[in-house]
């Protein structure tokens, strides 16, 4: 489990540099300049605790899963922001100065489309996980 964590941490992170750095270039900055905070690892390496309810959910058909993937980030997103908030003062992704469309800075509905597709790659990193550890270990 400690593998897993330390997996989905890492990847969380390096998933977070290319978004940070793609909107970087969208913003006209050629030199993609990336963000990020070390809470997020710990945020993002919770994801091996969503591992039982990708089980759950895997015979859905795709859209009703990324749906359900989407809601669990939002919820995720905004209790950790929340959190976060009260413990060290700030949210690191505080959402308010960039969109409208914020509960409280915390969670962005555009990033709807995103969470669904992370939630789905999450599916599929789970399951590489499953049958190269299983062979490691």
């Amino acid at each position: 489990m400690l593998t897993r964590y330390v997996v989905y941490g890492l990847l969380g992170l390096l998933m977070e540099v290319f978004w940070t750095g793609f909107h970087s270039l969208l913003s006209g900055n050629l030199n993609l300049i990336s963000s990020t905070s070390i809470w997020m690892f710990f945020i993002y390496g919770g994801a091996v605790f969503l591992e039982p309810i990708h089980n759950k959910i895997r015979r859905y058909n795709i859209f009703l899963r990324g749906i359900i993937w989407a809601l669990l980030i939002f919820i995720i997103e905004f209790i950790s922001g929340f959190v976060l908030e009260q413990l060290v003062g700030s949210c690191p992704w505080d959402y308010r100065s960039s969109t409208s469309y914020t509960i409280r800075g915390y969670i962005r509905f555009d990033y709807f489309p995103a969470w669904f597709v992370v939630g789905l790659t999450f599916e599929k990193i789970h399951d590489f996980l499953d049958e190269k550890l299983e062979k490691i270990m």
